[in-house]
């Protein structure tokens, strides 16, 4: 039998003649391994086998129970009686066990699609089925424009959407616009009647079964939205792999996604394929899921907080210097929302770990002479938007005020397709038309969303004592449908 031979092994041996446990074969964890990563199987199942008993996680199997740690035995924890390592030849009285364990997603690397792909297509049959608030679009007040091409979405297609904020940015007209993990095709057909007929919108999405739901239903939205051609196309691929599935360098003026990015382990990749398809001056507006500390390895493995979009979350504080490496400007926090477990073994394995999803805007500037600090005035007309922007958590733009901007925020407003709403001016120069000025606080730049998040739960307390839920008021989801 030839033993896998990427890890190093040390060979101890033990008592064949020792008693062996009667109860049934189950996975087995490997010493020191996460307690909810199963790696190998009972003495029972052949070695061979392990790579299907991992998988068999993947396509839905239920988790193993937590076995016991093993005790103390001349200063070395000895295996429990029966447990025979990573690999094992117990009846030739063998016990091989690893020096160094890998997490569970660098020994079988298909892993997180595996998972992903039969949470969204099997498990999940629509939102009500959610373990956590991660997946549901939180409170927030949605302009009417926005309400109105939401209503215009099939009912099957919204009963499927499983997205964790509101990815619409502002001034998408004639725009081309790429939708990450576009899902069963929601918030594209949103997008759709937006961009409207000279604007493009492409969805992405590696299930299959997702796709397939959107595709169904493209000529009705198309008649529906009274469109003579479609604008809108569904691809089914990796969206680390975005070049491989067709898609074409520097063309698009935006890409969104919406709690998606969290379920591919390679941040990074994914962020530099964005990069790439890019045009100079777009932008990438996502909502998605953060953790506020580095996410524990059993988290990580568990399969329902995986597909709860939890499992994958990155530490909020990796963004920035993944998004700087790659050649972004800094993120623009735009919202965020603490999210809540409503499940108590979840809860469990979760422990101090807090999680919160979060909107940010990551743009793609030309490389210019360094912008200076200047003030702007916004000229208002923007749809949905026309007295007053709320371009992030920090800068709030009204129609004819002048608002002394950062340089970072300069070079973003000068670079990008809104240059042509504002008239940039030095700081301290009056405009004939000026309805107001605000200075530049010397206050912090919120970047940290949990610190946004709960500055917005005090504001919501004081204004909605009787809560609310979802984005168009009390237990309605944005298309206007009950929630179950």
């Amino acid at each position: 039998m030839k033993l896998c031979s990427h890890f190093p092994l040390r060979i101890t041996r033990i008592d064949p003649h020792r008693p062996r446990p009667t109860a049934p074969p189950t996975l087995l964890r490997p010493l020191g391994s996460p307690s909810s990563l199963p790696l190998c199987p009972r003495a029972a199942v052949p070695p061979q086998l392990a790579v299907v008993s991992v998988l068999s996680l993947a396509s839905g199997c239920s988790p193993p129970r937590r076995q016991p740690q093993g005790r103390e035995r001349g200063g070395q924890r000895e295996s429990p009686r029966g447990v025979c390592g990573s690999l094992a030849r117990c009846g030739e009285g063998l016990q091989l066990r690893r020096q160094q364990l890998p997490s569970f997603f660098s020994l079988f690397p298909s892993g997180p699609w595996l998972l992903s792909q039969n949470y969204y297509g099997n498990v999940l049959k629509t939102s009500a089925n959610l373990q956590t608030n991660a997946c549901v679009t939180t409170a927030k007040l949605v302009p009417k424009y926005i309400r109105e091409t939401l209503k215009n979405v099939h009912e099957d297609v919204t009963s499927r959407y499983y997205g964790c904020g509101l990815v619409v940015p502002e001034r998408l007209e004639n725009c081309q616009v790429l939708d990450l993990g576009c899902g069963s095709g929601r918030d594209c057909y949103m997008l759709s009647q937006l961009v409207g007929k000279k604007g493009h919108v492409t969805g992405i999405d590696m299930t299959k079964a997702q796709v397939e739901v959107a595709k169904t239903y493209l000529e009705y939205h198309m008649e529906k939205f009274g469109f003579q051609a479609p604008n809108v196309t569904f691809i089914q691929g990796c969206i680390e792999k975005l070049t491989e599935a067709g898609v074409q360098k520097e063309s698009y003026d935006i890409v969104v996604s919406n709690c998606v990015i969290n379920l591919v382990p390679d941040k990074q990749q994914v962020l530099q394929e964005v990069y790439g398809a890019l045009k100079y001056g777009g932008e990438l507006y996502f909502s998605d899921v953060y953790a506020s500390l580095e996410v524990p390895e059993d988290i990580k493995s568990h399969k329902v907080l995986w597909g709860e979009c939890l499992g994958g979350a990155l530490y909020w504080k990796d963004l920035a210097i993944i998004a700087q490496k790659i050649g972004f400007s800094l993120p623009r926090l735009v919202t965020a929302n603490i999210i809540t477990v409503q499940n108590k073994e979840l809860e469990s394995v979760i422990g101090d770990c807090r999680f919160v999803s979060a909107t940010f805007r990551l743009f793609k500037l030309p490389k210019t002479e360094p912008a200076k600090r200047c003030q702007v005035v916004y000229k208002g007309g923007i749809t949905g938007h026309e007295k007053e922007l709320i371009f992030d958590a920090n800068f709030t733009f009204k129609e004819g005020e002048a608002v002394e901007v950062d340089e970072e925020t300069a070079a973003v407003l000068k670079n990008s397709r809104f240059g042509q709403d504002f008239l940039f001016t030095p700081v301290g120069a009056t405009l004939p038309a000026m309805r107001g000025r605000s200075e530049l606080e010397t206050k912090d730049i919120i970047r940290d969303p949990f610190k946004l998040a709960e500055e917005s739960d005090k504001v919501k307390s004081k204004h909605a004592p009787d809560g609310t839920g979802g984005c168009c008021g009390k237990k309605q989801s944005c298309c206007g449908k009950k929630q179950s």
